[in-house]
């Protein structure tokens, strides 16, 4: 089974920190303006999903929603989420660690992307 979301050690060992700190968290990939299109990291209060919002899969046992227009521009790509150092500059929990969450994306190959196709039209059925 193909993940649409995966995370690398770097992003998986910062989530193990900020859920020992924090408890559950939760992730919401931007959509763009003031919040950079960066995987923001939220508590589960901070941030209501709505029906506009796709779950890609977990990370490190959190869930990792999209909005659905930027879904549909990325639907094609796996998302990769990475760590990098400095600030961010989001709203997200990792910004006072010095260390920033970033998505980074690979095309799925067309066997993957075969099989995503069928996992979203079972979904839908």
């Amino acid at each position: 089974m193909v993940d649409r979301v995966t995370a690398t050690p770097a992003a998986l060992a910062l989530i193990a920190e900020l859920q020992a700190e924090h408890g559950p968290v939760m992730f919401h990939q931007s959509g763009g303006c003031c919040d950079n299109s960066a995987a923001n990291c939220y508590l589960p209060t901070d941030l209501t999903i709505g029906t506009q919002d796709v779950l890609l899969g977990h990370v490190g046992g959190a869930p990792f929603y999209i909005g659905k227009y930027q879904y549909e521009y990325w639907s094609h790509t796996q998302l990769i989420l990475d760590v990098i150092e400095g600030q961010g500059g989001t709203f997200s929990l990792e910004g006072s660690t010095g260390r920033a969450f970033h998505t980074r994306s690979r095309l799925f190959t067309d066997a993957e992307w075969a099989e995503v196709q069928a996992l979203v039209a079972r979904d839908l059925t």
